[in-house]
């Protein structure tokens, strides 16, 4: 059965839609506020709706489901590919039509509140931790101005910046050491921020069956990376292969071919660069803590090691452990 299709330019205030029928060819143009666009969609017969991808989208695929509607998401990169003319609201609307007709471009799934709630969880993480990182930073080179050094760890500057403010010996002025301790109170605040909000994603792990799973099956896998592969993808079933889902994730390597000789450079920059970052440092982990383990992926691991050194053989790691996470999730989903 053929659907009517409907491409809807999503915005926080004013929404443009295009309705098409099931070809894709514009029968008419609406122009809707926020408030007016459920009931609209609502009165509208059973059809396919093709959103960009972006924020609050997940929220509207959920609201449009349950009006009956089949709804796919288009990554923003594949809908600019389709757009004809300049770039306006109701031409965005129409290259979600062009974009989501076509069998070779990928949607994107729809998540649940519970995946969006943990994702959000880690996306504050990251946002506190960055700017943990960079208020230590700061405090490293306001006080190096003073001949006072300072290591970089998160250890030594909890250990150090007290000691220094009691030091009478050093350079600081009364009005220096009035900053560096209200910088220090401002880092002990954002890295309890950072502790309280890792406590809250390992709860939400230790209480899935998949991420408890993943968890007790890979190497390297902890509760913040197990959190990072649930939250990553709507559907792993989406992904035919885990190569595809390694691929996604950013571990397998970039491809330059031409007159069938292949070329693999490294590893790509794009994908999901936080979850990359937590798979490859969990396998980093798990070579340091390789001991004399003998069973097969330990023997594989430590061969890879010695045969091409510590850096591929992380990022080998992750690759597998992506793979294994994903046959893990579709067994779950």
């Amino acid at each position: 059965m053929q659907y009517p299709t409907i491409g809807i330019d999503t915005a926080k205030d004013v929404f443009h839609i295009v309705v098409a029928d099931p070809a894709g060819r514009p029968v008419k143009k609406v122009k809707l506020k926020r408030n007016k666009l459920a009931a609209f969609m609502a009165n509208q017969p059973v059809s396919m709706v093709f959103l960009e991808s972006c924020a609050g989208s997940h929220h509207w695929a959920r609201a449009f489901t349950g009006f009956g509607h089949r709804v796919e998401q288009i990554a923003p990169q594949f809908v600019k590919r389709y757009r004809n003319g300049d770039k306006n609201d109701f031409n965005d609307g129409q290259a979600c039509i062009e974009a989501g007709l076509r069998p070779t471009v990928r949607s994107v799934g729809t998540k649940s509140v519970e995946q969006q709630e943990l994702q959000s969880l880690q996306r504050a993480r990251t946002l506190v931790l960055g700017q943990r990182n960079a208020v230590g930073n700061q405090l490293r080179a306001m006080l190096a101005e003073f001949g006072v050094v300072v290591a970089r760890s998160i250890g030594a500057l909890r250990r150090r910046i007290p000691e220094v403010l009691e030091d009478a010996e050093n350079e600081l002025t009364d009005g220096m050491r009035r900053l560096v301790a209200e910088e220090f109170e401002r880092w002990r605040g954002l890295a309890e921020r950072v502790e309280v909000l890792r406590g809250r994603i390992e709860r939400g792990s230790r209480t899935d069956a998949k991420m408890k799973r993943l968890q007790k099956e890979l190497e390297g896998v902890g509760p913040l990376s197990a959190a990072a592969l649930w939250t990553a993808v709507a559907d792993p079933k989406a992904f035919a292969q885990g190569r595809q889902f390694a691929a996604f994730v950013g571990l397998v390597p970039r491809q330059h071919t031409t007159g069938d000789r292949p070329r693999l450079l490294g590893i790509r920059k794009g994908g999901q660069n936080e979850l990359r970052a937590l798979l490859i440092h969990g396998a980093r982990a798990a070579i340091r803590h390789l001991g004399d383990k003998t069973d097969p992926k330990s023997l594989w691991l430590r061969a890879l090691v010695e045969r091409r050194g510590k850096n591929r053989a992380a990022v080998a790691l992750a690759n597998k452990n992506a793979r294994q996470a994903w046959a893990i999730l579709c067994q779950a989903a």
